[in-house]
């Protein structure tokens, strides 16, 4: 399996349809998020997507920024920020 960290193995691995699922949106937007660098699900050697708990989090997030208007790349750059923020918090022991 392929991706850019080692997966936990109590992490939940879901199919691109139950990820859909889970978020409450269609296949092709998963795609699409992923398209546009939203998300990056691990990949079979077969080339199938996994998505992780971790992933259906991120797809939650990425489905309430739509629902408050946010276009594509307003989420993009929304995301990096929380990010960003998260990893400083990190850095000076704020959580």
């Amino acid at each position: 399996m392929t991706g850019q960290q080692p997966r936990d193995p109590r992490q939940g691995l879901y199919a691109i349809s139950v990820a859909a699922e889970l978020v409450g949106t269609g296949v092709q937007n998963l795609r699409v998020y992923e398209r546009r660098g939203l998300v990056e699900p691990a990949r079979t050697d077969g080339g199938t997507r996994l998505y992780s708990d971790h992933d259906i989090r991120r797809l939650r997030r990425i489905a309430a920024l739509l629902a408050e208007g946010l276009n594509l790349a307003g989420i993009a750059m929304v995301l990096t920020l929380e990010e960003d923020n998260a990893r400083l918090r990190r850095h000076l022991g704020g959580g």
